[in-house]
């Protein structure tokens, strides 16, 4: 009877091996994708941070003050950006993160239209931030990133222009 009882142990353990396998479970397969989904979840904070920022700020200035608006958002995501760089560092990974004026130039460009037929008014990329004037008010409509993720295995750097406003 206790061989019996062994054999049949024997043959579920073998068996929910076969299952495990089959699976294809393998402890480095999730650490093979952290690098992208690290970066891509970086993105997305920032994306949060920066409508969460410019949501705060509608209306609260007028297009003459858009420097103070530049100012009060960049002090608004500051906060955000650090919590950002101390985020994941437990598990590995390593945020850093700065407003890129550049890229936020580039965005107004091609974004913001010129002319006498566009709906609002001009468009201005101010130390990384995008503010726009619609009626009158000033509106922060997208903020450059420069984003660099590091982890134990590489390091990834990107440009990223984040719209605030759908």
């Amino acid at each position: 009877m206790v061989l019996l009882a062994g054999v049949v142990v024997a043959l579920a353990l073998v068996a929910m091996l076969v299952a495990h396998l089959q699976l294809g479970y393998h402890a480095d397969v999730r650490a093979a994708s952290v690098d992208g989904e690290a970066a891509a979840d970086g993105q997305s904070y920032l994306q949060r941070a920066t409508h969460d920022a410019a949501r705060a700020l509608r209306g609260e200035f007028v297009w003459s003050e858009r420097d103070r608006a530049v100012t009060e958002a960049r002090s608004r995501l500051q906060p955000r950006i650090r919590t950002l760089q101390r985020s994941r560092v437990e598990s590995g990974v390593a945020y850093t993160a700065e407003f890129n004026q550049t890229a936020t130039q580039r965005w107004a460009t091609a974004n913001c239209p010129s002319g006498s037929g566009r709906r609002f008014g001009p468009c201005v990329a101010d130390r990384g931030v995008v503010v726009q004037q619609r009626g009158g008010r000033t509106l922060v409509l997208a903020v450059g990133y420069d984003l660099t993720v590091t982890t134990d295995r590489e390091t990834v750097r990107l440009t990223v222009v984040t719209p605030a406003v759908e």
